[in-house]
């Protein structure tokens, strides 16, 4: 078979890279190493762990909000079983649906490892052995990510874990360690904490979240240790676990250069991701390597070979799945000539522990490493009428702009139903809107999105009206 285009990889980049090829009149196919479409962001990252966040959510909100509410319930149990099913379920509909994008867009599904002959031959090894080749115009490369190991801490994927166990757990642990104060293990370690699990997190930094804007971490540090229970433990570097047999052991220095043990049922190691490219054979394509084990590509996302792109997490960037969507439409739409573009620093990232957290363009430490001038209005959530109504008091929206222009240049939020909220603060800033402009535009009353109006009225003279 021949083919204009060819995907390597079937997440969300991938994927979506595949149908706007498709749309654009290119005879495309999609290369899938596993037996199911959807990358990790589907089977093993956003979806499943979104599912059991919503799941542990209700459970705990039955457990501790419902009687304020008058809501009342005896004998409330945790079926984790079914919550696994569930997930199960959830993610099948998901793998389904991208199953007939694929069939209704005409692009042709392969299964198997997909590696390169050459420039334009990709072979495709499949799960029972079998290789059949494929001729390909242009090549887009969207294989995406894998937990990050530690050499001094061995993933035994019984007790000392990575997120892909963690989600698929039969029991709800005791005592869960978590290595890394990022994203993924604060998410996880949310859903384990509201079902009764006792979470200790262990950070080599000073702060949790610490690519986002510094308030938010402490934020959000104060409300997981409130309503949860986290227990954190700031500039500890780990040195060491030990699985031993019904519970780990895990060594670290402390500030102090102690060493100091951790003790639980199980150690969840979330440190990050790395590109995944093993297999691809790009050496056979003539591919270069960048940085920290990525493809280096040029500012069209092309590789130094023409015609083979690279798309998502294996590229420079956050590691994000509505990042690698937007480079996958970017790359298929310049292949035919067009003149797409993204704005990287409009890119928004969310982090969806309770309250949920949000923040696009510069942070304040960046703007002040800058020199840049920038005012600041903030507003919190226990002066919003509809937060109260609902019970989530906790965070706030904080919007930078800048000094003499009065543009938006930063948005970070932490409350209820951020993650949706965020996207009021990225259309504002594509359109370089400033605080004003947003401050004189209508919010439905009550929501939680009159908070962004009122944090732009607080950065514009501070003319906040409910604080």
């Amino acid at each position: 078979m021949k083919y204009d285009v060819t995907v390597i990889g079937s997440g969300p980049g991938g994927y979506v890279a595949a149908i706007r090829c498709a749309q654009l009149g290119l005879k495309t196919a999609i290369i899938e190493k596993y037996t199911v479409l959807g990358g990790t962001c589907l089977n093993v990252g956003c979806i499943p762990s979104k599912a059991l966040l919503d799941s542990s959510e209700h459970y705990h909100n039955a457990a501790h909000v419902f009687q304020e509410h008058g809501i009342e319930l005896d004998n409330l149990q945790v079926n984790i079983q079914q919550m696994i099913k569930r997930k199960g379920e959830v993610v099948k509909s998901n793998n389904d649906g991208i199953a007939y994008l694929m069939k209704k867009n005409k692009i042709d599904t392969y299964f198997g490892l997909g590696s390169f002959v050459n420039k334009n031959t990709i072979k495709v090894t499949g799960v029972d052995g079998n290789v059949q080749e494929i001729e390909t115009d242009k090549t887009i490369i969207a294989t995406g990510s894998k937990p990050t190991t530690l050499p001094f801490l061995p993933i035994d994927k019984k007790r000392v874990i990575t997120s892909t166990e963690a989600l698929t757990l039969t029991e709800i642990p005791k005592n869960l360690i978590i290595i890394g104060g990022g994203v993924i293990g604060l998410e996880l370690g949310s859903v384990y904490a509201r079902l009764g699990s006792k979470v200790q997190v262990v950070e080599y930094l000073d702060s949790i979240i610490p690519t986002m804007d510094r308030s938010l971490g402490k934020e959000l540090q104060r409300v997981l240790k409130k309503t949860l229970g986290f227990e954190f433990f700031f500039s500890h570097k780990v040195t060491g676990a030990t699985n031993e047999g019904e519970t780990v052991r895990v060594t670290a220095e402390n500030p102090k250069g102690e060493t100091v043990t951790f003790e639980g049922d199980y150690v969840l190691v979330s440190v990050g991701r790395k590109p995944y490219t093993e297999g691809l054979g790009l050496e056979n394509a003539g591919v270069q390597m960048g940085d920290r084990g990525m493809i280096a590509v040029n500012d069209h996302l092309e590789t130094n070979v023409p015609g083979i792109y690279a798309i998502g997490d294996v590229v420079r960037g956050a590691m994000l799945a509505h990042k690698a969507e937007e480079e996958g439409v970017l790359v298929a739409e310049q292949i035919v000539g067009q003149k797409p573009h993204i704005n990287y620093n409009l890119i928004p990232g969310v982090v969806y522990t309770w309250p949920e957290v949000a923040g696009v363009g510069f942070t304040e430490e960046q703007l002040k490493e800058q020199g840049r001038a920038y005012k600041s209005g903030s507003f919190p959530f226990k002066a919003s009428g509809r937060a109260k109504a609902s019970g989530d008091t906790d965070g706030f929206v904080k919007v930078l702009a800048d000094k003499e222009t009065d543009e938006i240049i930063g948005v970070h939020m932490i409350g209820p139903r951020i993650a949706d909220l965020i996207a009021e603060a990225v259309t504002a800033m594509e359109f370089r809107a400033s605080a004003e402009d947003v401050a004189r535009m209508s919010h439905a009353h009550p929501t939680y999105a009159e908070a962004m109006k009122e944090a732009c009225l607080a950065a514009t003279e501070n003319r906040a009206l409910h604080i």
